[in-house]
């Protein structure tokens, strides 16, 4: 049961003190005094890591932007988040985590042959993309934030892909034409190429669009601050 899971209440906590505006640091020092071995006893399953690094993610990309807002790209690299007296940053979270050390320009195709140690010891084993409808990166074009839970974890994350897709995504059969969200460009290789993105675009619109020409739309990277579901 998720109650017993001491690291997956922690992190839902420290979403919900970003949500409702509280301060979050008693938590984030609990976490920095966790022990390495903690998280590789606690964090075994797929399921357990996904549903742990996404809210922590969530949570410390609201928190280090409301900290220091001229950050830029930099606030995806610096390493300021204090997990068991390691420090991570966003993109080990995301790209070594959560997407099994992907690397980042890569489409999805390459693993980062950098990544380190700890970073794959901590990674999930099977990428899940529908994370990529649950990681919220404070822009415009992003998901929107839930708290998820180990126990409805795999209904979340098909209603948010559902969700994201469906709003996202527009069809012309006039010309034979989808146009959908750049992230399933940047990340196509999760998605298992461009048959993969097709395939699942078929599941969620519930039409066949295997011969049309997929579009992304432009990302947009204006500010969406605190944009929970």
């Amino acid at each position: 049961m998720e109650n017993s899971n001491r690291l997956l209440t922690i992190s839902g906590a420290l979403l919900l003190q970003v949500k409702l505006k509280k301060e979050s640091r008693e938590l984030e020092e609990t976490l920095g005094m966790l022990s390495m071995a903690e998280l590789y006893s606690e964090l075994i399953t797929d399921s357990e890591k996904n549903t742990f690094w996404i809210n922590i993610y969530n949570a410390y990309f609201q928190i280090l932007f409301s900290r220091d807002s001229t950050l830029g790209k930099a606030i995806f690299r610096n390493k300021d988040i204090n997990i068991a007296q390691t420090y991570f940053s966003l993109d080990d979270i995301e790209h070594g985590i959560l997407r099994r050390y992907r690397w980042k320009q890569s489409l999805g195709y390459f693993r980062n042959p950098f990544a380190s140690r700890i970073v794959k010891k901590l990674a999930v084993s099977t990428i899940d993309y529908r994370i990529h409808f649950a990681l919220n990166c404070g822009a415009k074009s992003c998901p929107p934030i839930a708290f998820y839970t180990l126990d409805a974890l795999d209904e979340q994350l098909k209603e948010a892909m559902y969700s994201f897709l469906s709003s996202e995504t527009s069809v012309n059969i006039n010309t034979n034409t989808v146009h959908t969200s750049k992230l399933l460009f940047w990340y196509q290789g999760d998605f298992g190429g461009v048959k993969g993105v097709k395939a699942m675009l078929n599941t969620v619109l519930q039409i066949e669009i295997n011969s049309y020409s997929l579009k992304y739309n432009s990302y947009s990277w204006e500010p969406h601050l605190e944009n929970f579901v």
